[in-house]
């Protein structure tokens, strides 16, 4: 399918063709959610950990006698009813394990989230900016001009190191390289912005079943 190619200034010089396999997939929603879930996991792992009554040093000797003292039985301080004993049924750490999921399955969400945004006229191309945008003024005119609040910039090296300064102060924008690209951020974000390299690479990514 042909896309639109945008210009800095706005305006609409070319088309470019897109594989329908990038941007024309069944959204299934249940598939996305379960990557967005496995992706949150992912990148904040469960690391907090505390010692269970095995794992506390000490001596085992039992503290008072079962019998005759009038109160409570009692075996070691290392219960978890003590002052430095045990913590009982507390957060395991290395213990949580992380879903795994195929390389496939990742890219089959990748491709439906990019063509629900499509679909949703949500997906701007933009050709690769070549001259650096120094000033935040003249980014941001181009995003006014064409409503775009809300936005997340995929894109290629070279065009990242010509808008970063322009584009990274700019409220509710965040801009990835097409490496970094992913389900989470194109949900969060209303809008999508990708240079002419980055869906060349993305589109190769996705479609390559090698990588």
């Amino acid at each position: 399918m042909k896309l639109p190619l945008l210009n800095i200034d706005g305006s609409n010089q070319d088309s470019i063709e897109i594989s329908d396999k990038l941007l024309k997939q069944k959204v299934n929603h249940k598939l996305i959610k379960f990557v967005i879930d496995w992706q949150l996991n992912h990148a904040k792992p469960r690391v907090a950990k505390t010692k269970q009554r095995n794992e506390i040093k000490g001596s085992t000797k039992k503290i008072i006698a079962q019998k005759g003292s009038g109160g409570a039985r009692h075996a070691s301080k290392k219960a978890p009813i003590f002052v430095g004993g045990g913590v009982a049924h507390g957060p395991k750490g290395a213990a949580y394990k992380i879903k795994k999921i195929n390389k496939k399955v990742r890219k089959l969400a990748l491709a439906q989230t990019l063509s629900k945004k499509n679909s949703d006229k949500q997906l701007y191309i933009l050709e690769d900016v070549k001259k650096e945008i120094k000033k935040t003024k003249e980014f941001n005119k181009f995003l006014q001009k064409n409503n775009l609040n809300s936005t997340l910039i995929i894109t290629d090296t070279d065009s990242l190191k010509n808008i970063n300064k322009s584009a990274r102060n700019i409220k509710d924008v965040k801009l990835i390289k097409h490496e970094g690209a992913n389900i989470y951020d194109l949900i969060r974000y209303k809008n999508v912005i990708m240079t002419l390299t980055s869906i060349k690479k993305l589109q190769e990514r996705i479609l390559n079943e090698k990588n």
